[in-house]
């Protein structure tokens, strides 16, 4: 169950979208995208359902508010490792930018992770690139001459990455800063030394 009160948020200053977006988050990440019926998520912001649909058309649509920010994170850093070159001083840049972003959302990346198969399930027309905007940046960090040593090196470290959508129930109380730093430091060692050069 959600720890906070959403309508105490909406009365701080929030806007009732958000409120929804978070109960429903908290609840998703509780029971599960498909165990959760919008009814209990209306009721946990304290508003009838009817309300909820006037904000999101759908619990597709409500899932996709909350997912879409990782994603389009994931296609921006894709398309955007095709115009750098590659160099060791590269490779520690977009390994932290991307850690960066994923950290930024990692509250919702235990969904993710946890109900990744009922969220392609929902959402599998919405996001038909997913895949793709990480296997482009595998395939960079890899770099222009990939051997089977540094294919497998950055798939790894890019796994290591990924530990960030895990990080909040980890270390719930652990600062962004922290779970980025040591998290890019261990990318990096699993790279062997590539970003150092």
């Amino acid at each position: 169950m959600p720890s906070r009160s959403p309508a105490a948020a909406v009365s701080a200053g929030g806007s009732t979208k958000d409120a929804i977006r978070d109960a429903a988050l908290e609840l998703f990440s509780a029971k599960g995208f498909e165990q959760t019926s919008l009814r209990e998520v209306a009721d946990v912001v304290g508003i009838t359902k009817a309300s909820l649909y006037y904000h999101y058309a759908s619990k597709q649509d409500l899932l996709g508010a909350i997912i879409d920010p990782i994603i389009e994170h994931m296609r921006s850093m894709g398309a955007k490792v095709d115009g750098i070159a590659w160099s060791g001083a590269n490779v520690r840049t977009v390994l932290r930018d991307y850690l960066r972003g994923i950290v930024q959302h990692r509250h919702a990346g235990a969904l993710l992770l946890r109900d990744t198969v009922a969220i392609i399930n929902a959402l599998h027309d919405r996001y038909p690139d997913w895949i793709d905007s990480s296997e482009r940046i595998r395939l960079w960090l890899a770099g222009p001459a990939p051997t089977d040593e540094s294919t497998l090196r950055a798939a790894a470290a890019l796994e290591v990455i990924t530990v960030a959508l895990v990080s909040a129930e980890y270390v719930p109380g652990a600062p962004e800063e922290l779970v980025e730093r040591l998290l890019l430091d261990c990318a990096v060692t699993v790279l062997g030394g590539i970003a150092d050069r």
